[in-house]
């Protein structure tokens, strides 16, 4: 990724509607560049999904917890198939250290909480784990001041 895509994508981070021929204008490029890079970036997974821009909040899940997981390492991929299969579980890391499995959850309540913990629990290869509830976002998900860096060409 150079400064170029950068920009471009920061332009996207403001009006992430905008359309190749506002970009362009925006920017100050060809419409056939911003297609192509932005075609470019799409294929090599610069593009993530737009579901980081829904709030599980507005699908009646305002609850998010952290469940921190121990797992059996030879079940490592029937554990993470089987966590993809809960449709509350949004993102797992695989982590370095003690824990090896960090579970972000949505619930819509703390009884929902509760059971969706108890599923995640009876996953077999699982053989403990923490739940932690989110009591605020500080800082939520950003990547502009990375993205703005980037345009600067530091």
């Amino acid at each position: 990724m150079d400064a170029t895509d950068a920009r471009i994508l920061l332009a996207l981070a403001v009006d992430p509607r905008a359309t190749v021929v506002a970009l362009a204008e925006q920017l100050s490029l060809s419409r056939n560049t911003v297609q192509a890079r932005l075609v470019r970036m799409e294929q090599g997974g610069a593009l993530g999904s737009f579901e980081r821009r829904i709030s599980p909040k507005a699908l009646g899940q305002p609850l998010t917890a952290f469940v921190t997981a121990q797992v059996n390492q030879q079940q490592l991929a029937e554990v993470s198939q089987a966590l993809a299969d809960i449709a509350e579980v949004v993102e797992v890391f695989g982590l370095s250290g003690e824990t090896d499995l960090l579970v972000r959850v949505v619930a819509a309540d703390a009884e929902d909480l509760y059971r969706v913990a108890g599923q995640i629990l009876a996953v077999r290869g699982i053989e403990r784990t923490t739940t932690a509830l989110a009591m605020r976002e500080l800082v939520p998900y950003r990547l502009t001041p990375l993205l703005r860096r980037a345009a600067e060409g530091r």
